[in-house]
């Protein structure tokens, strides 16, 4: 899912989404409850309407800004009471809110409001955010009122193994429509994400529900949690690395900020159909990062949000025909050795 953090994937349009094939795309409920305002976006015939998507969209619940802004804010088992980091102004989230704001919204998939984390915290803080957690996961089942909006549960428990079955068996007991495991990618090793979902997918071998890892995008990842039963993602990485000139290939990871490719007349990747690959060569894509032209963003964008979804496409065809593991080995080898991408996410950005 590319993420449209605020009413917008950053430098698409959304006939740009739908050339690339995206079926659907992300909104924030802190963002937007923020700017422009949940009850603007409402006024205006929801955030379909008011972005000009027609497709599905899933509201994040604004549980990734609380770990994110924690320096802004301070967590009690009712909510969050935090300083915007807009204006400094006052901003108080609960599970009603959350939901409250997410129907406002008209999403077609809301989150549940969760604590998210940092694994690396001492044992007794993150059992304690993965309890307040499953309180909140109540709480926002209680407060739903939209018949036509799907709802997610979301499980925490960071790198530990007995507190993740714990969270599973919370969450998964309850009538949520999905099932979403979040507080990964947030710092642990590749080891450790591989680890926890392991355990994830085995407490989950008998439940049907759709599931969604969070925060994570990267071309190696999606094999580690595909492997693992998941079924739906969303990261700013695709979009993200490409504003920093960084595209994915068949070849790996592609740098069009380095001078080699000034004078390259290929294209971008020669087995891709998107706009920037048609129309385009490196060399003038190289030229545009030089010169700072916004051109440039769109075009790596459009280009790595086709080239993901191209990947998840090409991900179920291999299940269904048995390639799987040759696609798979393929892809890792080519990202192990030139990267998918570095750097974080802003911390207000998931």
């Amino acid at each position: 899912m590319p993420v449209g953090t605020q009413a917008t994937v950053k430098s698409l349009s959304p006939g740009d989404l739908l050339a690339a094939g995206t079926q659907i795309i992300l909104g924030n409920t802190y963002h937007l409850s923020l700017r422009p305002g949940h009850e603007r976006i409402a006024r205006l015939g929801g955030l379909h309407r008011f972005m000009g998507w027609d497709g599905p969209i899933l509201t994040d619940s604004g549980g990734f800004q609380v770990f994110s802004l924690a320096h802004l804010g301070r967590v009690d088992d009712d909510g969050v009471t935090f300083a915007s980091h807009l204006d400094g102004s006052p901003q108080r989230l609960t599970p009603e809110r959350a939901i409250e704001i997410q129907e406002a919204l008209g999403s077609d998939v809301a989150m549940a409001f969760d604590q998210l984390v940092d694994p690396g915290r001492p044992p007794d803080a993150v059992e304690a955010a993965m309890r307040r957690t499953h309180a909140w996961a109540e709480r926002c089942l209680a407060a739903r009122s939209r018949a036509d909006q799907a709802l997610f549960g979301i499980v925490q428990g960071g790198v530990d193994p007995d507190l993740r079955r714990a969270s599973v068996a919370a969450i998964a007991g309850l009538p949520f429509d999905g099932i979403a495991i979040g507080g990964l990618s947030v710092g642990e090793s590749k080891a450790e994400m591989a680890a926890t979902l392991d355990v994830v997918a085995d407490a989950l071998a008998d439940d049907s529900r759709v599931r969604y890892l969070m925060g994570v995008g990267s071309p190696a990842d999606f094999f580690t949690a595909v492997e693992r039963g998941v079924d739906l993602f969303d990261c700013v990485l695709p979009t993200r690395v490409a504003r920093n000139g960084q595209v994915w290939t068949d070849a790996g990871r592609l740098n069009l900020r380095n001078a080699r490719f000034l004078d390259d007349p290929g294209p971008i990747d020669p087995g891709c159909a998107c706009e920037a690959c048609r129309n385009h060569s490196r060399a003038y894509l190289a030229h545009l990062f030089r010169a700072e032209e916004l051109l440039a963003y769109r075009l790596a964008s459009v280009h790595n949000v086709t080239y993901t979804l191209d990947l998840m496409r090409r991900i179920r065809s291999a299940l269904a025909d048995g390639t799987y593991a040759s696609l798979r080995d393929v892809v890792t080898e080519q990202y192990a050795s030139t990267g998918s991408g570095s750097g974080k996410p802003p911390i207000t950005d998931r």
